[in-house]
């Protein structure tokens, strides 16, 4: 049976378990503008509550902070005496109807591709726009969400990986062989519908149980996660998990269990027909790309340490056709433990990830310190791990921190994030077991062509930093990116040579600003992306070591508007 038609037969069992208990499950969809970035600063102003981790989202506001409803955190919106567009109904007016934000979102490259954590949007040279506007309906424990998208993209030809680099297009394709990451989507302009942030679920007090196509991002990060982000589109996913914390003797704690359906799309890598002494470097993947993904995240924050959040994510990601026994379908009972080295046909059709993660935030001091570290797989024994805990590692650390101002209420934020998925153990490097590509699920770890974690793709590192002031929901900055595109990929190229003149490096310093009008939100972008030898290419010549590389500018525009209905 497909997926679609399980989707169906759930929505008519969720309609029928219908409950008089009163639950409200409105979620501030990951990257809305101003708004998510402004609850974060919130609490930890201490103006929201923090017994939240803010490491499984998206959020609920209604539970997890008190608002009144979910998208008016001031509740300077909505007016249920005075709107004309939300409404209370039923016995005891137990029934609720929103209209949701209406969103516009828009993203301009100059000269090619550049953009992560953007959700449906793809890589793209021109603009994109991306339109949403829904309602929210809810009714005892029932609640049903409808906010789709609509993507319309240019999608403009740009030069992508250079022909003239031949001696590298071999190298280059194991790893495209062993992941899906179009270049370029289509060869013309590229329009498509998504559910984008809908859910339908069946609420009771802090748990929540649905189906859902909504963006999930599991860890501490702000700028980057290592196993969910919004970098792709969002996927059809079954879902149970809490609202809000859990309280209990020794602490609270928060959870999420999924099953997912994952995509593919039918565009190829650059110069698929290209051949090397009459051998095709394209090595066609298997024509059903559908994949199950199942998850699983928890979070404990200690009684006795009040802002200490831990976490552990966990997840298992094969192909539907490979699906043989229940144990496939739930990442508890993925862990088959042994070297890679000795063949294991379970656990080699399946990639795995997981990760521990912690976030400490004091609202007196305004400040919080995250990170996580996960691994490239769940096969490790302890004791191998305690030996070589750096084996297929993936690392992310980041801090924040306000500092008041001489106006009360205005802030100087200060922020940085590190994220490092390349590798530094050679035999990993040259086994190709580098962070979402794979052996066995070629369609790597992805969704309609964009990777699920670090938007930057396998191998990447990057560190960030910004600093802004902020008063409320407003905001403006100044942000610095360093960006190294797949260093695994370096160092498996050019080993030989040792030639450290061909990292692909972006630097992209970036100009932001948030502003609230009333009930529109307003955010935006301008970066200037500049790129040291683009898709690791280089030509030498042989009187001068040090030449440029193929180095290139990008100017990039993005553009936020929310206009939320009273």
């Amino acid at each position: 049976m497909g997926y679609k038609n399980t989707f169906k037969q759930s929505l008519i069992l969720v309609f029928f378990a219908i409950s008089f208990y009163p639950a409200f499950s409105q979620t501030i969809p990951i990257g809305t503008p101003l708004l998510d970035e402004y609850l974060r600063r919130a609490q930890l102003l201490g103006k929201v509550d923090s017994s939240s981790s803010w490491m499984i989202r998206p959020l609920y506001p209604t539970e997890a902070f008190g608002v009144k409803d979910g998208f008016d955190l001031d509740s300077s919106v909505v007016d249920y005496d005075q709107s004309r567009t939300h409404r209370r109904f039923g016995p005891e007016e137990k029934g609720k109807f929103l209209l949701l934000p209406a969103s516009y979102r828009m993203q301009y490259n100059s000269t090619y591709a550049f953009g992560t954590n953007d959700g449906a949007f793809i890589p793209n040279r021109g603009l994109q726009h991306l339109l949403s506007i829904g309602t929210y309906l809810e009714y005892g424990g029932l609640s049903l969400q409808l906010q789709p998208e609509l993507l319309l993209a240019q999608n403009k030809d740009y030069i992508g990986f250079p022909i003239e680099h031949q001696a590298t297009i071999l190298f280059y394709y194991e790893y495209m062989n062993r992941i899906e990451m179009p270049e370029r989507f289509g060869t013309g302009s590229y329009n498509k519908f998504f559910l984008g942030q809908s859910s339908l679920r069946y609420n009771y007090k802090e748990y929540s149980i649905g189906v859902s196509t909504e963006n999930l991002w599991w860890g501490p990060g702000r700028r980057n996660s290592l196993l969910l982000g919004n970098n792709a589109p969002g996927f059809l996913h079954f879902t149970l998990n809490t609202r809000k914390p859990v309280q209990s003797k020794i602490g609270s704690f928060e959870g999420q269990l999924i099953s997912g359906f994952l995509k593919s799309t039918d565009f190829a890598p650059p110069h698929p027909d290209y051949s090397i002494q009459q051998n095709p470097v394209l090595i066609p993947k298997r024509e059903n790309g559908d994949r199950y993904l199942g998850g699983l995240v928890l979070t404990y924050q200690p009684k006795w340490i009040p802002g200490l959040f831990l976490g552990y994510g966990s997840v298992n990601h094969m192909y539907r056709e490979d699906m043989t026994s229940f144990a496939d379908g739930l990442p508890v009972f993925n862990g088959r433990k042994g070297p890679e080295n000795v063949e294991d046909p379970i656990r080699d059709k399946r990639q795995q990830f997981s990760s521990g993660f912690f976030r400490w935030l004091s609202a007196e001091g305004h400040f919080e310190f995250y990170g996580e570290y996960g691994t490239r797989g769940n096969s490790f024994r302890t004791g191998d791990f305690m030996i070589t805990p750096e084996k297929g590692r993936a690392f992310t650390f980041g801090f924040s921190h306000l500092m008041p101002l001489k106006k009360q209420g205005r802030y100087f934020q200060i922020s940085s994030e590190m994220t490092q998925t390349g590798q530094t153990i050679r035999e990993e490097i040259r086994q190709l077991r580098t962070w979402y590509i794979h052996d066995h699920v070629r369609h790597g770890y992805t969704h309609q062509g964009q990777v699920l974690g670090v938007g930057n793709g396998p191998g990447s590192n990057q560190i960030f930093v910004e600093f802004a002031w902020v008063d409320q929901m407003n905001r403006i900055g100044f942000q610095m990116e360093r960006i190294v595109y797949n260093n695994d990929f370096y160092y498996y190229r050019y080993e030989a040579s040792k030639d450290f003149r061909n990292k692909y490096v972006d630097l992209v310093p970036s100009l932001v600003a948030d502003w609230r009008f009333g009930n529109i939100l307003v955010s935006g972008k301008f970066q200037y992306v500049n790129t040291l030898n683009y898709k690791w290419f280089l030509e030498n010549q042989p009187d001068q070591y040090f030449v440029p590389g193929f180095d290139r500018k990008n100017s990039v525009a993005h553009l936020g508007v929310a206009y939320l209905f009273k």
